[in-house]
């Protein structure tokens, strides 16, 4: 989350909103949001953990999401995925919105 608060200028300059969605609680995300200092909104998914399982991140298992980025285009259709650690670097979303921002 502090790499996407601190490239937030990238994403808005290529006409992208950044959204966090956990399965964390909203408590917790909003602990999350004030100590790194997260200007962008926090969406909890806790209660019944549909968009994690909807978009195939979520271990029923274990109880918790897998990391993973998604750009989705102003339709609707995911046009960039990063799973794992790599999730934690915006570089790669960076580059996919402004490709999406400039066809």
């Amino acid at each position: 989350m502090k790499a996407y608060q601190a490239g937030l200028a990238k994403f808005e300059a290529n006409n992208t909103q950044v959204l966090g969605i956990s399965v964390d609680s909203i408590p917790t995300l909003q602990h999350w949001a004030q100590e790194l200092g997260v200007a962008f909104p926090l969406l909890s998914d806790f209660v019944n953990r549909k968009v994690a399982t909807e978009y195939g991140v979520f271990n029923p298992e274990r109880g918790f999401a897998t990391r993973a980025t998604f750009v989705v285009d102003k339709e609707g259709r995911i046009q960039h995925i990063e799973e794992g650690q790599t999730a934690i670097d915006p570089s790669a979303a960076d580059t996919a919105c402004s490709r999406l921002e400039h066809k």
